[in-house]
């Protein structure tokens, strides 16, 4: 059995092999009938994964908030409706999927970096409240290069959103996830409360290293107290903003290593978002160091992700130890398939669904 293909057990949680999505904003949701409600756009989207063998499936960003979404477009899990809809395809991801697919929620709040156009709207920048936006919020009044500054957050604002992660977490769970990353990267809330870089707070929220992380793992406590205690929690994150004075690989190392003591079961590492000026250092696995050194260091599951579009990219990051288990997004959008098809490349029997039995490739070695 190859490294990719072996499973991997998350407290109860039996995952069927190491290939999994990365979750991926669609922007499709309707913002004027049913904002933040997923429709069967994502029915289709994240069902093709199902059924092209992949063994977990992270859904986009889903908002805690209203004020919590990327764009008006923006999926969310903050009232009944969304859930409903939410159940819809979390039911077909159970039944159809090819390896056996479970499914898990991203959980998340934009802060500075919502209310902005979707990528294909013709436009930029942040969405006015005459075309559908809203009034921003983050750590502190510092905008995003080219967005609108957002309004600094008061204590109770913070605590109320502590309380809508763990309500949104609540909802997740009867919708029927099998598990739930909290989206802590990218430069959206949880991060820009991390990063120096955005967050200038004096008080109990920012200042040390410990205050910029309060958040955080506030959000982590909170949504461990209120799942199953045998269902696995994810925390992504940026293990650095790419930017001088920002968050850093240690940072990141001290960071997963409380989370892990919280009841955080794998770290999805990522990277960058922070900041306009950040200077990546992009290239295929340009981000497995970062997983790696975490998952040595922290003492926790890791999993990998960005550039990553070969079975034996996949396969290499796994064997080696700088992951356990590898998520993909672009490739997966050119290929809904890629599990299957990176399977027979690798030399592994994956069961196809039985629809798509004629067209098992056949081995001629």
């Amino acid at each position: 059995m190859t490294a990719l293909f072996q499973p991997l057990r998350l407290r109860s949680l039996e995952l069927q092999h190491r290939g999994w999505v990365s979750p991926m904003c669609q922007y499709s949701c309707d913002p004027d009938d049913a904002p933040g409600v997923p429709n069967d756009w994502h029915l289709m989207h994240l069902g093709s994964f199902a059924a092209g063998g992949a063994a977990l499936i992270l859904t986009e960003a889903a908002a805690v908030n209203a004020e919590g979404r990327i764009s008006p477009r923006d999926a969310g899990l903050y009232n009944g409706a969304q859930a409903e809809a939410w159940e819809r395809i979390t039911s077909f991801v159970h039944r159809h999927g090819a390896a056996r697919a479970k499914i898990g929620v991203q959980l998340a709040h934009a802060g500075r970096k919502a209310s902005t156009y979707w990528p294909f709207s013709g436009k930029h920048g942040s969405v006015p409240a005459s075309d559908g936006g809203w009034t921003t919020v983050g750590p502190s009044p510092l905008a995003f290069e080219g967005y609108a500054a957002p309004a600094e957050m008061s204590a109770e604002q913070i605590t109320g959103v502590v309380r809508d992660f763990a309500d949104a977490a609540v909802r997740a769970v009867d919708a029927g996830f099998d598990t739930i990353e909290i989206h802590g990267a990218h430069g959206y809330l949880l991060h820009q409360f991390q990063s120096p870089l955005i967050n200038t707070r004096t008080d109990s929220w920012g200042g040390d290293e410990a205050g910029r992380n309060r958040l955080m793992l506030a959000v982590v406590d909170a949504v461990r107290a209120v799942i199953p205690e045998s269902m696995p929690l994810l925390l992504r994150i940026s293990a650095s903003d790419w930017a001088e004075g920002g968050v850093d690989l240690a940072a990141s190392v001290r960071l997963a290593r409380q989370a892990a003591g919280r009841g955080v079961d794998l770290i999805d590492v990522s990277s960058g978002g922070a900041v306009a000026h950040q200077q990546i250092k992009a290239g295929p696995g340009y981000q497995t160091g970062f997983s790696a050194a975490i998952r040595k260091e922290a003492g926790v599951a890791t999993g990998t992700v960005g550039l990553l579009t070969s079975a034996g990219q996949a396969e290499h990051a796994v064997a080696t130890g700088q992951a356990d288990g590898v998520l993909i997004a672009r490739a997966a959008l050119r290929d809904p398939h890629w599990w299957l098809r990176a399977a027979f490349e690798l030399g592994h029997d994956l069961a196809w669904p039985p629809q798509y039995e004629r067209a098992v490739p056949r081995r001629t070695f």
